[in-house]
């Protein structure tokens, strides 16, 4: 069921974003007066090989537009009269071109309608971060918060030098007031960063590796840091074996076979070494202290939502600070596309580690439950995601058109059909041999 419910979730997103994308080519073709063949969700034939098992499951002619649901279930396209693309013949294009045509445009109307689907992934990211910030408004946890008791260090962490209890204050010299700072693209994506922390009273420097990323990116690692807390028990999950034992909501769990438990961190540990086996618990529970033998499931879990004593901050938005704020979040998707792409051209990322297809975008991101709050933050990033990846400039990508285009318009004079048609050709190969490596490296980590 989870599969299904991820493959749902992926399927539905890119649906959205690549629907809203090709619309985006769409209409400014359209204000153009270019004439646009055909408008379609998903292929109508093998991709990307146009002249195999060409048929639609839905298909309408509707002026000079034929608009259809293709049966190949991987993104969309739009067929512009007059544009060379990786599936054009340029020899088809030798003679004058007609009126309605992409080709008989000025360049910077075709600039426009290359960028149109970038534009709208844009909008549509802006708007997605915009109304899901004004929803919520500003939750977070503040750093004198969780300097009351510190952080817990997890394996990784504690590999650059943080320890549980310790105090962070401090990024590269620059004091922070919010957890998520603390885990931010700046420490993730970084270069030459450092935290300042407090340590028995002293101020320390942990310098934060430039390969955090890479390290953080193996999906048996535990995390890496977390707010020290104490807990109770929240909602309990049913048919499990919280509920089967007896464990209620408001409990504190005290004792975990003979050890006193007092963060939350020290249970997943204890649970984690215990998958499978019947435990004691002693568990405090209003005035009177009680013992349950639970017997944890096969992946450690209890089956219980853990509720810690930490006060987070909230703050109601109004139209124009959600604005801001939203428009701040869904850009900053992009410039953290940038960090990462740099850390892979240097060396301190692999990219099979990086980069993600539709299956490890199915994975990490959608997940296995259907959350509709969680659906539109991702398919939100998505968005600003896809935006700036059709505007690198690699042929058969928007960019890839663009910067044509601009040499065009700087230097009066627009590259042979030819030329269009094989550097066309070259971009798809790069990016069927790209997709084809992301799709692999993620099947091999699903299955292994």
């Amino acid at each position: 069921m989870e599969g299904l419910i991820m493959a749902g979730q992926l399927l539905l997103g890119l649906t959205v974003l690549v629907g809203l994308h090709e619309w985006g080519h769409f209409i400014a073709a359209r204000i153009f007066g270019i004439r646009v063949n055909k408008f379609y969700i998903f292929f109508d034939f093998l991709f990307p090989m146009p002249n195999v098992l060409n048929f639609a499951l839905w298909k309408k002619k509707k002026g000079d537009t034929e608009y259809g649901l293709g049966w190949f279930p991987m993104g969309g396209y739009v067929d512009i009269e007059g544009m060379i693309d990786e599936t054009t013949d340029a020899s088809k294009l030798s003679e004058e071109p007609k009126p309605y045509e992409f080709r008989a445009k000025p360049a910077w109307q075709r600039l426009i309608v290359m960028l149109g689907g970038v534009i709208v992934n844009i909008v549509l990211g802006v708007l997605i971060f915009w109304g899901m910030t004004y929803k919520a408004g500003d939750n977070y946890l503040s750093m004198d918060e969780v300097n009351k008791l510190g952080i817990v260090a997890h394996p990784i962490a504690e590999e650059i030098g943080l320890k549980t209890g310790d105090k962070i204050v401090g990024v590269a010299g620059k004091k922070i007031e919010n957890f998520s700072e603390a885990m931010g693209s700046d420490v993730i994506l970084g270069e030459n960063v450092y935290y300042t922390v407090e340590r028995e009273g002293k101020s320390i420097e942990i310098p934060i590796p430039n390969d955090l990323y890479e390290k953080l990116s193996d999906e048996e690692n535990e995390g890496f840091i977390d707010a020290l807390q104490t807990f109770s028990v929240g909602e309990i999950v049913p048919d499990m074996p919280a509920e089967e034992s007896g464990l209620k909501e408001g409990d504190r769990i005290l004792n975990f076979n003979g050890d006193n438990v007092d963060f939350y961190h020290q249970f997943s540990a204890l649970a984690a070494k215990n998958s499978g086996k019947e435990v004691e618990l002693v568990v405090k529970r209003g005035d009177d202290t009680v013992t349950i033998k639970p017997t944890l499931t096969e992946d450690g879990k209890l089956g219980f939502q853990s509720v810690p004593d930490l006060n987070y901050s909230h703050t109601d938005l109004g139209v124009g600070e959600a604005f801001m704020m939203g428009s701040g979040r869904a850009f900053s998707v992009i410039t953290d596309n940038i960090k990462g792409f740099k850390k892979i051209f240097t060396g301190q990322v692999s990219a099979g580690k990086a980069l993600a297809g539709p299956v490890g975008i199915a994975r990490k991101f959608y997940g296995g439950v259907w959350d509709w709050t969680r659906f539109w933050m991702i398919t939100g990033m998505l968005s600003m995601a896809l935006a700036f990846m059709n505007l690198l400039p690699i042929p058969a990508l928007d960019g890839g058109h663009a910067v044509l285009l601009i040499y065009e318009m700087i230097s009066g004079k627009a590259p042979s059909p030819k030329f269009m048609e094989r550097t066309q050709q070259i971009g798809m190969v790069i990016l069927l041999g790209l997709l084809a490596y992301i799709m692999f490296n993620d099947t091999m980590q699903a299955l292994f």
